[in-house]
């Protein structure tokens, strides 16, 4: 078999690894109904998954009336405390994810996820999802203290420490996550069946996969031209 290209692979979390969508609809919704507001649709949610909780409630209050700062931050903490009981209801890998996880481990390489997600309710999620103990490491969105989760290249960067150095890649499905591979110098590859904000096409990523099933060949040629990190 030939060497695999990299050491490590990244995976954001929601929308790429797991459809975390239902359980992160069901808490926008309750927060949203704490304050007399319409229920939207899981498919409205979905765009407005990826940048963290508060930026999610933010999109749903404005959709359903606007809001204020005063209204964001008590609903904020309505959504992560009702969250934080419901993190694994119809939360569900996306199909062939763990087939692609066996398929880079068997090939030498790590595995780790970088989310914007808080890293307490990562690290929970994964292990519900029985994959926590198979990553070199998760870090959340307030791993890295303010201002340091994705687009920065901050939690990118510690990934790949964490994970022991060498080359990397990063899978996702949001324009965080390509912009915080990129900004670390990590190819990035999006996830056409993610929580897409806009068209995959417009992410920037060096390739897009529709399938888990291509990750592995997409990442063999893309080891092939680019040139990640080395450390």
């Amino acid at each position: 078999m030939q060497q695999f290209p990299f050491d490590v692979v990244g995976f954001d979390l929601d929308g790429t690894l797991l459809d975390t969508s239902g359980d992160l609809a069901a808490a926008v919704n309750y927060a949203l109904a704490q304050n007399g507001r319409p229920p939207l649709e899981v498919a409205a949610i979905k765009p407005m998954i990826g940048g963290g909780a508060r930026m999610m409630l933010s999109h749903g209050l404005a959709a359903t009336g606007g809001s204020d700062e005063v209204l964001l931050e008590r609903l904020h903490r309505v959504l992560l405390d009702y969250y934080a009981e419901h993190l694994s209801i119809h939360t569900v890998p996306f199909p062939g994810a763990i087939a692609a996880l066996d398929s880079i481990e068997a090939r030498g390489a790590k595995v780790a996820v970088v989310t914007n997600k808080i890293e307490a309710f990562a690290i929970e999620v994964l292990r519900g999802a029985g994959l926590l103990d198979r990553l070199a490491c998760v870090i959340g969105g307030d791993t890295m203290g303010p201002g340091n989760s994705k687009p920065s290249p901050v939690p990118i960067q510690a990934m790949i420490e964490r994970s022991g150095g060498g080359r990397a890649a990063f899978v996702g499905d949001s324009i965080f996550d390509i912009a915080a591979a990129h900004a670390a110098g990590v190819p990035a590859i999006a996830c056409r069946f993610g929580f897409l904000m806009q068209p995959v096409e417009e992410l920037g990523a060096e390739a897009i996969i529709d399938h888990f099933d291509e990750l592995v060949p997409t990442l063999e040629r893309l080891g092939s031209v680019s040139r990640g990190p080395s450390q």
